[in-house]
């Protein structure tokens, strides 16, 4: 799961630094985050499914297919 969450950083050529201010961390706590030295807590899994669009699945290792979840539109705002 850590790796993912590495590589979809760097898909997008983002620094941790950009990540860490898009979830509302530090830095240092979201390096955490990819080095597995820190949990990923629900509300951070569920932020980085939306930030990457890919499925918490596919960010868990749980599934090789990205695409997330069809949501209603209620739950997006």
């Amino acid at each position: 799961m850590y790796k993912r969450i590495k590589d979809l950083r760097e898909d997008k050529d983002w620094t941790q630094e950009q990540v860490a201010k898009k979830l509302n961390m530090s830095q240092r706590g979201y390096s955490h985050i990819e080095t597995g030295n820190n949990d990923v807590s629900s509300e951070t899994l569920i932020k980085l499914s939306k930030l990457y669009k890919v499925s918490t699945d596919y960010i868990l290792g749980v599934s090789d297919l990205s695409e997330p979840y069809i949501t209603s539109k209620q739950e997006d705002k």
